[in-house]
């Protein structure tokens, strides 16, 4: 509220002195909070302690500067008077300059702006300034004025009576209002007053710590530079030059399989490689195992290690691993739609078998990380047809994609040479359809033909049942990767029978018509042996002992013979020693030298058991008295074909004669009598047209160290019996039990037939030979 006052003052009635700026800048703290409000905020045992209150008020109050008078202006005109005295008339300092002292304040300090003027107020009239305002005047009410933080009253609000300030003329009064408290920061710069907040602050003392922390960062930015450029600028570009360097290999092309008339049963193609850089993967091994394994066609928890692994044992990164070769671009073209940058897909190829199950036995497959040969030829000439692999190193993007213009160093693959099979396509299609039904007629659990060509050795045809598809082979049982012209080895039974009357002519024990009595038993050791066509104890000749297939008749030649010529003749027919032919895993068969006979293997050698040999070196035996009397070597590589172009011969023994040239043709003679003589166990054998010749066998399959059940019931032999140019050996394991004239006869015959009208031979048109089986 307002009052107007009736003094008599050189200006008249003056209005309500308005509230300073500087009475609320003493009022307030540096930070925009009343004195009032600061004190309440400081800590209780500070309040508690007089005497440090006390304390505070006086350095407080030696802070505040003196107020001075201001210096004469540059018009020489004399300052007016300062007191709040308005009973004086003679004015005090108004709002207006309180207020422009205090934006002066902005731009230099207050010790500057109230110092100009050296004389300081005397100490009545500061006095007068500080009751001034405060009612004093007559007939006037007062207002009651919010007191600062000593007690005073604040000079933001005047009395009525109050005189006019230097320099308001003619204002008129204006009522007195009640003071806010005010809680904005004040415009007017001033000390900071002691307990109520920090010290005032030093701009050149945070300069000069800010330079100084600058300097020391810019030292050791420095100092790390230097050590990164200058003292381990080599080791650390060998780092970096290590972490984008990288080497792939450049998988190389593996030779073709040709037949022996030039078509590809095996050959490669293009295809791709997945390989795994497990530094760089993405995503979770197992999740991009799982989606991987389908379409890899492995399982996933063979994927997961590969794609884990990020380093070797000894510590070094692991950035390749193959996880597949040989995947068809297609699948390729699908796993780089995953946009893993660990994903590698590289060009490589694919094996490729167009005959599926045609010879794929003999052919074998390939596989593993390397695609090496894992069986049958593809295993046993790896290293002709696998070449040698090349590699590419070169720096890489952090896309893995080369760096154009970096380091690139290429070593080019050697690819791998092609290889000429003996075997011909046709045939070899027909003998494994006959075996086929021989198996599916018999039951039985496996068979195997083998064609062998007299003169040559070469193998024409070589079938093994049950068979796999070599062009896609993982997943199958094992046990159909097992070439059993090679591989199974077998009691040969009675087509061993054979040697021992070879052995004989040549040997000069018997002539070619000649005879003996034959008991209707013999004992060796403490077995009885027997005939299956009963003996009477009547003269049996060569040509009866191998049409009846007479043990007893063999055992006594063999007893002529003696143990240790036995076993030269076997070595030399080839039994013992594994045929060469070049297939993974070809056994050698077990041939027992007399020293290691028991008492029983005089009646049991002979008939072909307590030894074992493979179909294959069978046929061998019986191509060699086709041959008139000439071991030669069974072959299944023809030639070889290098990357230049060049064809080469494979290494083979050389040929050796066994027997003679009329040993031989005693035994082409006596050996038809199996197939045309009423009594032969090979009757069923007989074939229109040609004459041909042979030797029934049933002997065992040993398992675990012991028989198991049914009989390997087999036929070996060749034809045309005059002029041979073929030798055929048909064997099959019959667990319900079989010979092999009731077994084996009929795919003897059918294979026969088809291999002599595919080459044309020419059929005979003389008679059946006959024969005297008595004596």
């Amino acid at each position: 509220m307002s009052a107007e006052n009736d003094d008599s003052g050189e200006s008249g009635a003056r209005p309500a002195r308005e509230q300073s700026s500087m009475s609320r800048a003493r009022r307030m703290t540096p930070r925009g909070r009343s004195l009032r409000d600061a004190a309440s905020e400081r800590p209780s045992r500070e309040r508690e302690d007089p005497r440090g209150r006390d304390l505070r008020r006086r350095a407080a109050r030696a802070e505040r500067p003196s107020l001075r008078i201001l210096r004469e202006d540059e018009t020489g005109a004399k300052p007016k008077s300062r007191t709040r005295d308005g009973a004086n008339g003679k004015g005090g300092i108004t709002a207006a300059e309180s207020g422009k002292a205090s934006t002066k304040g902005s731009a230099r300090s207050t010790k500057a702006r109230f110092t100009s003027s050296r004389e300081t107020l005397p100490a009545e009239r500061r006095r007068r300034r500080t009751t001034a305002g405060r009612g004093a005047s007559s007939g006037a009410g007062t207002t009651k004025e919010p007191r600062n933080r000593g007690g005073q009253r604040s000079s933001g609000a005047k009395g009525a009576d109050a005189a006019p300030r230097n320099g308001s003329k003619g204002r008129k009064p204006q009522p007195s209002k009640k003071p806010r408290r005010i809680r904005e920061t004040s415009p007017v710069q001033h000390p900071r007053l002691h307990g109520n907040s920090a010290p005032a602050a030093n701009p050149q003392r945070r300069i000069r710590v800010a330079y100084a922390l600058s300097l020391v960062l810019m030292l050791i930015i420095a100092g790390r530079l230097v050590h990164l450029q200058v003292t381990d600028a080599a080791a650390y570009a060998a780092a970096a030059h290590e972490q984008r360097v990288t080497t792939q290999p450049l998988p190389a092309a593996r030779g073709a399989i040709l037949d022996r008339d030039g078509n590809r049963l095996a050959y490669s193609i293009e295809a791709n490689f997945i390989a795994a850089d497990p530094t760089r993967l993405q995503g979770d091994p197992e999740e991009l195992a799982a989606e991987l394994g389908p379409l890899l066609g492995r399982p996933a928890s063979e994927l997961v290690p590969l794609l884990a692994t990020d380093e070797f044992p000894d510590g070094t990164p692991k950035q390749f691993a193959y996880l597949q070769r040989g995947v068809d671009i297609n699948i390729g073209k699908q796993i780089a739609q995953m946009d893993d940058q660990g994903l590698i897909i590289g060009a490589d190829e694919r094996r490729v078998v167009p005959g599926h199950d045609l010879a794929a036995n003999v052919i074998g497959f390939t596989g593993g990380d390397e695609g090496e040969g894992l069986a049958g030829l593809e295993g046993g000439w790896n290293n002709w047809l696998s070449g040698t692999d090349g590699e590419v190193t070169y720096e890489q993007s952090h896309s893995g994609q080369p760096i154009p213009g970096a380091f690139y160093r290429e070593d080019p693959a050697q690819p791998g040479q092609d290889l000429r099979l003996t075997l011909d396509w046709d045939l070899q299609f027909q003998v494994q359809k006959i075996l086929d039904q021989t198996v599916e007629e018999h039951d039985a659990e496996w068979a195997s033909a083998v064609v062998l060509e007299v003169a040559s050795g070469e193998a024409l045809a070589m079938a093994s049942l049950p068979t796999f598809d070599a062009a896609n082979p993982f997943g199958e049982d094992e046990e159909l990767y097992r070439d059993h012209t090679t591989q199974a080895t077998v009691d040969p039974g009675s087509v061993h029978k054979a040697i021992v009357i070879a052995a004989a002519l040549e040997e000069g024990l018997i002539e070619r018509d000649g005879s003996i009595v034959v008991p209707p038993t013999i004992v060796k050791g403490n077995t009885t042996y027997s005939d299956s066509y009963p003996q009477r104890g009547v003269p049996l000749t060569l040509a009866g002992i191998i049409a009846q297939s007479s043990n007893v008749g063999t055992i006594m030649l063999a007893d002529m013979l003696g143990p240790e010529k036995l076993y030269e003749y076997q070595k030399a027919f080839g039994l013992g020693t594994s045929s060469g032919v070049g297939v993974a895993g070809e056994a050698d068969g077990m041939l027992l030298h007399p020293d290691n006979w028991s008492g029983t293997s005089a009646g049991s050698i002979p008939i072909g058991h307590e030894i074992t040999t493979t179909p294959i070196q069978m046929a061998a035996v019986y191509a060699t008295i086709a041959n008139d009397g000439v071991y030669t070597n069974p072959a299944l590589v023809q030639s070889m074909i290098d990357r230049d172009g060049q064809v080469l011969e494979p290494e083979r023994n050389e040929d050796r004669r066994v027997i003679s040239v009329e040993t031989a043709e005693a035994m082409q003679y006596l050996l038809q009598s199996t197939i045309y003589h009423e009594t032969g166990t090979g009757t069923r054998a007989d074939l229109n047209g040609y004459h041909l010749a042979g030797k029934t066998g049933t002997g065992g399959l040993v398992r675990d160290g012991e028989y198991a059940s049914g009989h390997v019931a087999s036929f070996v032999g060749f034809a045309p019996a005059e002029d041979p140019q073929f030798a055929v050996a048909v064997f099959a394991y019959v667990p319900g039990g079989g010979g092999g004239g009731e077994v084996t006869a009929d795919a003897f015959r059918q294979i026969n037939e088809y291999a002599l009208g595919h080459y044309r031979v020419a059929p005979t048109d003389a008679d059946r030979p006959e024969f005297n089986v008595w004596g």
